[in-house]
């Protein structure tokens, strides 16, 4: 029986650029998730009308603690809500990619609808456990996460909500065995489906890329790769595409098994799934390199392998690495445009690109070069959906179609209009498409690194590198980023310094060229352009769950006659001083200060008195 529980709001259930994200304990306390799961119905009924009443509904998550706990919670409250039909992933495993490419594509049984939207249970790329992190988010029907005007909706009947819904006698099911479960609740036919998690999303990965083709690479004698899965959610998906497709050896995977902690402390990663230099310890150091991607000097031992790769903890971000050579993820994004053709749902050419306002203008001029239309967007997928939308008859149909299309972010996220997400595990074999293709008739393997090479001796290179401050004083930090926007309507001129002259700065603003309607979106970070196409960006994170995150962006472009093979942070460092007079960091943290150049690469140490930096390094 359906049973109304009398509510209050809980402060602070904003979503942010992914969902909503709170510490495990947080979630776990009476009401919580509970709340913040009626808000995001009632939002749904205000925004799409009566979708969920019979509907179909999508629950999975990355594995991380209480993710068992959380989705029995959701399948009462979704029936509580009018769901006929609820598709959960075996173990309550789906990846992030997998969710979008199962609303999208699933069929569902006859005389069931598709799916409306799902529930993803993940904090991305956070650390998991009972004293760490979790999270929530909603994705609606087309398969991307819920646009700014859903959030919104959301965010303002958390803070009105007076009751939620649940049908508290349902009955628990069990998520660790396929099969289909049919009950029948107050005259109705209610129907939930545990079905095998990596089936949809590897089918449609097989109409992306050449599996054969694939296949047939990887098994050269003289090619070798490991691909690590950071115990998140990929380890059944990388098990699936790389040993069952591609005859790979298990011993080809890193951290397989997904675990609820991701590894813990005890793990290389610290239980800190997250595909950069300075957690992917295991996977870096197997590839030869250090934490910096300096390449390691070697005395013996087991060969290196020609291909890496990392996913995080939900697997929708990706980390791509040659033998004892990093490629940044806005250099990986720019290597896939130019090398587009190769894959096969780019066969045609890409008709439209995107990458987030703070990623490297490495794609820009690949898109120049081809004459293809790039945006710049915010930080946050849910920007990417409606330009590969665009023309589609159901959404917009008066706008024209940029599909096929590519884009992504810095903060290691790439994918296409084959689902509506970031997708770790086709950032990989697009990869491995291209080398593929590019070692067709190749007696020597052409490497990673040597197709990279070719790409800086083309279009230059933009060097680059990301630092977060973590946990820093939110007050004082909306205090930096205000005073930054006061000088950006300043004269120029007058905040250029030698070597550094000023084109242009604006706090960045975002209006949807798709969706006409939707809410511009404002203070998106603080650009500082400069005439020889370098620039400084400084940006507050929204992925954090206290306190506040600055993120600082280095970027300088060199030509392609110029110094190509230089380490990133020899080349940003002089940018690095000048962002600190630009932002007045050092006046609003007193305790800040520059760390002389030393074998860590933490160019920039900036130690806070009342939070954490974290030399996030993303060359």
């Amino acid at each position: 029986m359906v049973k109304e529980f009398a509510t209050k709001p809980i402060a602070g259930q904003k979503p942010g650029t992914s969902g909503l994200r709170q510490k495990t304990r947080t979630f776990m306390q009476p009401g919580y998730l509970e709340n913040f799961t009626q808000a995001v119905y009632n939002a749904v009924a205000d925004t799409y009308g009566g979708v969920a009443a019979g509907g179909t509904v999508v629950l999975g998550g990355d594995g991380r603690f209480y993710n068992k706990q959380a989705i029995q919670t959701l399948i009462k409250m979704s029936v509580a809500n009018g769901v006929d039909t609820v598709w959960i992933g075996r173990d309550g495993l789906l990846s992030t990619p997998a969710v979008s490419a199962i609303i999208r594509g699933r069929q569902p049984e006859k005389g069931r609808p598709a799916p409306f939207g799902g529930f993803i249970l993940s904090a991305s790329h956070n650390p998991g456990g009972i004293d760490e992190d979790f999270g929530i988010k909603y994705n609606c029907e087309n398969g991307g996460p819920a646009p700014e005007k859903v959030t919104n909706c959301i965010f303002e009947h958390t803070k009105r909500i007076a009751s939620y819904k649940s049908y508290e006698d349902f009955p628990v099911i069990d998520v660790a065995t396929v099969g289909r479960t049919e009950l029948d609740v107050d005259g109705r036919k209610i129907v939930v489906d545990v079905f095998d998690s990596a089936e949809d999303h590897v089918a449609v990965l097989k109409r992306c890329f050449d599996f054969p083709a694939i296949r047939e690479f990887v098994a050269r004698e003289d090619f070798s790769m490991v691909y690590d899965c950071m115990n998140g959610v990929q380890g059944p998906y990388a098990h699936r595409v790389f040993v069952e497709e591609f005859g790979l050896p298990a011993a080809a995977i890193l951290n397989g098994e997904p675990r609820e902690d991701f590894g813990g402390p005890g793990s290389a990663h610290h239980g800190h799934a997250d595909p950069n230099l300075t957690h992917a310890r295991l996977l870096v150091a197997t590839m030869g390199l250090t934490k910096e991607g300096r390449a390691l000097q070697r005395g013996g031992g087991a060969e290196i392998p020609a291909f890496g790769a990392a996913a995080d903890g939900d697997a929708d971000r990706n980390m791509i690495l040659g033998r004892q050579f990093f490629v940044s993820p806005s250099d990986s994004l720019a290597v896939i445009a130019a090398n587009a053709k190769a894959i096969p749902c780019f066969s045609a050419g890409l008709r439209g690109c995107a990458r987030s306002m703070p990623t490297s203008m490495a794609l820009d001029r690949v898109a120049e070069a081809q004459g293809l239309p790039c945006f710049e967007t915010p930080t946050g997928w849910k920007y990417f959906g409606n330009l590969m939308d665009a023309g589609n008859p159901k959404y917009f149909p008066e706008a024209k179609s940029l599909t096929p299309f590519l884009c992504g972010e810095e903060s290691f996220g790439t994918g296409s209009d084959h689902i509506r997400e970031k997708d770790g595990m086709w950032a990989a074999l697009a990869w491995l498409q291209i080398l593929a293709v590019r070692n067709k008739d190749a007696k020597k393997v052409i490497g990673v690194e040597d197709i990279v090479t070719q790409h800086w001796q083309t279009y230059g290179r933009n060097y680059y590198a990301r630092y977060d401050y973590e946990a820093v004083s939110k007050a004082v930090a909306d205090e930096m980023m205000a005073g930054m926007e006061k000088k950006v309507n300043q004269d120029l001129a007058q905040l250029g310094a030698p070597g550094f002259e000023l084109r242009a700065a604006d706090s960045f603003s975002y209006t949807d060229p798709v969706d006409l309607s939707a809410p511009q979106a404002t203070k998106q970070g603080i650009r500082w352009i400069f005439r020889d196409g370098s620039r400084i960006v400084f940006r507050l994170s929204g992925t954090g769950v206290s306190g506040a995150t600055i993120r600082m962006y280095l970027e300088c472009y060199v030509g392609p006659e110029g110094e190509l093979g230089a380490h990133p942070f020899d080349k940003v460092l002089p940018l690095a001083k000048h962002a600190m007079t630009l932002s007045g960091l050092p006046s609003h943290f007193p305790a800040a200060k520059a760390a002389e150049k030393d074998e860590t690469g933490a160019r920039l140490g900036l130690a806070f008195s009342d939070g954490v930096c974290t030399p996030d390094i993303i060359t």
